[in-house]
């Protein structure tokens, strides 16, 4: 494993930061990754906190609970989530993941899922972070990007995860068990909320080996209300620019106790983490977008059948002679079966 990168940290708190633009554009095609300083976002320090507490209070709840809302379990009519909507079947239940079924984290997810009773009485608080996720993924600046997810258009597929890393796990395998497989985010951009002194993301460099993606960036201090904001490209963001943005493989593992990037001990084994997946329409075709960047890319690497975007099933060559325009949704049904065991 390498030493953490420095992916930089990007004030966001104007729209026409040219500076700030150019930023965000080189590290999407150096690391794919980048950080939002999180006192430029339009977050508080109590919306993040809010949703960990929310987190926290769903992945508290007794195993038995929680199976209700397991993700393809059985839903019976003595079910309280049965009982929300009598229209809920088997095929519909797409909510809690257990542990060692989800062999990648993905960012689809069943777009007007009812919420599980427990989380019912917050509800309005997590509307309201989603919308916070939904104004900071629209402040990219391109007119392209918003326009194309756009709710007025049609259905986005867009979908918080609340996620929990439990430390105790039986029979695990130090040094060969990690807590999410390798993968890159099938949508255009995720947003990656994280706690102080739970490290554990990982990428994958050009080398083919693995770099430490710290909860704050290496060697940066502040007085931040909460951690930066992670942001990394997803594959039909890749798409959009013919691989010049790229959707970097990455990876969570148990880390080190002692470290986290050099910047804070590990306080607990344990991980929670929220991540907003960003997608565009379902219809929006994935074709090139009109640039001088993206096509001086293409006329370099768009006959080289080793790039590819998208990492595992359903992940499609570069080579643009061959590959045909799918479109958002076409790709997200491409991807999906390689997800879930």
């Amino acid at each position: 494993m390498t030493d953490p990168l420095d992916i930089p940290l990007i004030d966001i708190s104007s729209n026409n930061d040219h500076a700030a633009g150019k930023a965000m554009l080189d590290a999407a095609v150096k690391f794919g990754f980048l950080y939002v300083d999180s006192r430029s976002s339009c977050f508080t320090q109590s919306d993040v906190q809010g949703a960990f507490d929310i987190s926290k209070e769903f992945f508290h709840l007794p195993r038995d609970e929680k199976s209700l809302y397991k993700r393809g379990s059985d839903v019976s009519a003595s079910s309280p989530y049965f009982k929300m909507d009598s229209n809920v079947s088997r095929s519909q239940n797409k909510g809690w993941v257990g542990m060692m079924v989800e062999t990648l984290d993905p960012e689809h997810h069943e777009i007007n899922q009812s919420l599980p009773p427990s989380l019912m009485k917050r509800e309005k608080d997590i509307s309201n972070f989603v919308d916070l996720c939904n104004r900071t993924c629209n402040r990219v600046p391109s007119n392209f990007f918003t326009s194309q997810h756009d709710p007025s258009k049609g259905l986005t597929g867009n979908s918080l995860r609340l996620l929990y890393y439990p430390e105790d796990v039986t029979g695990y395998c130090p040094g060969k068990d990690i807590r999410a497989g390798a993968h890159s985010d099938y949508g255009s951009v995720t947003l990656l909320f994280q706690l102080p002194g739970q490290p554990g993301l990982e990428i994958l460099t050009p080398d083919e080996s693995w770099a430490p993606v710290p909860v704050y960036p290496r060697g940066i201090q502040g007085d931040f209300p909460f951690p930066p904001i992670l942001v990394n490209i997803g594959d039909m963001l890749s798409y959009w620019t013919d691989g010049l943005l790229k959707s970097t493989v990455h990876r969570v593992v148990f880390p080190d106790s002692d470290a986290d990037g050099g910047n804070q001990r590990s306080e607990s084994r344990d991980r929670y983490s929220i991540a907003f997946f960003c997608q565009p329409v379902e219809s929006t075709e994935l074709g090139p977008i009109p640039s001088d960047l993206v096509s001086s890319y293409r006329q370099r690497k768009a006959e080289d059948a080793s790039v590819t975007i998208g990492y595992g099933g359903g992940s499609s060559a570069l080579n643009t002679s061959q590959r045909k325009t799918i479109t958002a949704k076409g790709h997200l049904q491409a991807r999906l079966n390689a997800t879930y065991v």
